[in-house]
């Protein structure tokens, strides 16, 4: 076992052998394996957003099996995806390619006042598919946030008794403001709550230099905290980890160029951050240019 993987691990020593050995498969997995960090494919923008919005640019992304082979050469960390996605590919790499069972979803078809997803898949499901484990979104702000919160706290017992590790999307949306919702302050609140909720594995957006409220910015006025460069707001996010004692891996977003992806990865990379959790930056892509920009962003990462 590496150092690094080791020193991640001892901060789980609370959880089941079991549940740490899908931890360790995961860091194991891929070129980053052994590193300490994760460069893991998401797959749910056709639940999000529909499959013309997502997949129309690159109709091979349409099939599901296109990015489980994508994922398996390229030798990423591992593959999130809804329920039915994860059925059409997993027959293809059966023990080659951890996979992590998306337990819930929204879409845009449905006017919500308040942000929230629905549960769409049970423990069984992960188990059938011999998944590594399980992802959960929750929403900090929204008035549903309660509900998920509750939702999360019984599939992730459940799951844990399983041997299943539990990765949150914490996505801080519904009583914010568009700015407020990336601001430093909250998704470091947001991040901090998926770890209270017992989160192994915390996924958040790229935080911005805004802050939200003006209680924040006196108490970060008077510690002088410095948040203008991105590598010191990725430093302050994982801080608010329980004092970088919980993985953080970071959202690619909506699709951009290559250079302000890196620009990011190399930041995430600099702050301590423990990886990216990518889709439409992969799969809106030309396969031989998301094959390119993924070996540029892995090679930040085994970088020292």
């Amino acid at each position: 076992m590496t150092a690094a993987v080791q020193k991640i691990l001892s901060h789980y020593s609370y959880e089941s052998p079991a549940v740490r050995a899908r931890l360790a498969q995961l860091l194991y997995q891929g070129v980053l394996g052994g590193t300490g960090r994760l460069m893991i494919s998401a797959v749910d923008q056709g639940f999000e957003h529909g499959p013309i919005d997502s997949f129309e640019m690159q109709p091979e992304a349409y099939d599901p099996c296109f990015h489980f082979r994508f994922a398996y050469e390229n030798r990423l960390s591992g593959l999130s995806g809804p329920l039915g996605f994860l059925q059409a590919g997993v027959d293809l790499y059966p023990g080659q390619l951890p996979l992590i069972l998306k337990m819930n979803s929204s879409n845009k078809l449905v006017d919500m006042d308040d942000p929230d997803q629905a549960v769409t898949a049970c423990i069984e499901d992960a188990l059938h598919l011999g998944c590594a484990a399980i992802g959960f979104t929750i929403y900090p702000g929204s008035n549903a946030s309660l509900s998920q919160f509750q939702e999360l706290q019984e599939l992730s017992a459940e799951a844990r008794s399983c041997g299943l590790a539990v990765i949150v999307w914490s996505y801080p949306r519904g009583n914010l403001s568009t700015e407020g919702e990336t601001s430093i302050d909250t998704v470091s609140y947001g991040a901090h709550m998926a770890c209270l909720l017992g989160a192994h594995i915390v996924k958040v957006k790229i935080p911005s230099s805004a802050v939200a409220t003006q209680k924040s910015k006196e108490l970060l006025s008077k510690s002088k905290a410095d948040l203008t460069q991105l590598d010191e707001r990725i430093a302050f996010v994982k801080r608010a980890c329980f004092a970088n004692r919980r993985l953080v891996i970071f959202s690619g977003g909506a699709i951009k160029s290559d250079a302000d992806l890196i620009s990011e990865v190399q930041a995430i990379h600099a702050g301590g951050g423990d990886g990216s959790i990518i889709g439409r930056n992969i799969f809106q892509r030309p396969e031989t240019e998301a094959k390119a920009l993924v070996q540029k962003l892995t090679a930040i990462y085994c970088s020292k």
